[in-house]
């Protein structure tokens, strides 16, 4: 059922509007971060279906907490919460890239119970549940634990960092084999799930971006944590 709602939302609100927006469809949010009216419509559709399978459960999306930072808080209510990234990748959805996607996970306090990100232009959906894997259809993701840094290929944030980590990110890219964005981390997780790629180091941990993907890379074998160790939390701030 939730896979329909992905692909109906997908056809009304994305596909129509791919390679096909309007300078009136733009808009910058405060911290000058591109958002389409499609992000908009996408989100608010999705809160409106997911209230039909859980009535009483709290959203967390990424535009919505552009307007109100206090639902943030959502998450520490003893109550199911749902965390909507309604287009991962806007920046290469305006341009009419192909690497962008719906990113949706639901949590129950600190738990990360079920997430799903889905590939509008392939209609491919990779999911993960909480103690029984990540996939793909019907086929187990799993990640290719590469140890050796010089053949490793992933990602590394180039903004937000405070200094002294700015620093040390322009230092770290030189053990590794390959370093290259997606401008999609969606599309990254899922290629590290799938052991396609092998790490990725991020500095704007917003929960819309990354509760999802870490829940799949989690169920595929991946490790994640701070530089002073720890898992993900999203509840926390830290970098």
């Amino acid at each position: 059922e939730i896979q329909n709602i992905f692909y109906l939302i997908s056809k009304k609100f994305i596909l129509p509007k791919f390679r096909n927006l309007h300078e009136s469809d733009l808009e910058r949010k405060s911290n000058n971060d591109l958002v389409t009216s499609v992000d908009l419509a996408v989100e608010e559709q999705f809160i409106i279906e997911l209230k039909k399978l859980l009535p009483s459960s709290y959203f967390i999306g990424e535009e919505s907490f552009e307007m109100d930072n206090s639902i943030i808080n959502n998450y520490k209510q003893t109550n199911y919460c749902w965390t909507i990234d309604p287009i991962d990748g806007t920046k290469n959805f305006v341009k009419g890239k192909e690497r962008f996607a719906i990113m949706v996970s639901l949590s129950f306090t600190d738990t990360i119970l079920q997430s799903w990100i889905y590939s509008p232009l392939t209609e491919e959906m990779c999911y993960a549940l909480n103690g029984e894997g990540a996939f793909i259809g019907n086929s187990r993701l799993k990640t290719n634990n590469i140890s050796d840094l010089s053949k490793s290929k992933g990602s590394i944030s180039t903004k937000y960092w405070n200094d002294d980590y700015g620093c040390l990110m322009k230092d770290l890219k030189n053990y590794f084999y390959t370093v290259s964005s997606y401008g999609c981390i969606g599309h990254e997780y899922i290629d590290i799930a799938q052991g396609k790629r092998d790490f990725a180091i991020l500095s704007k941990l917003s929960p819309w971006d990354h509760l999802p993907g870490i829940l799949i890379a989690r169920e595929a074998g991946a490790v994640d944590m701070y530089f002073d160790q720890g898992k993900y939390n999203f509840l926390s701030q830290k970098q």
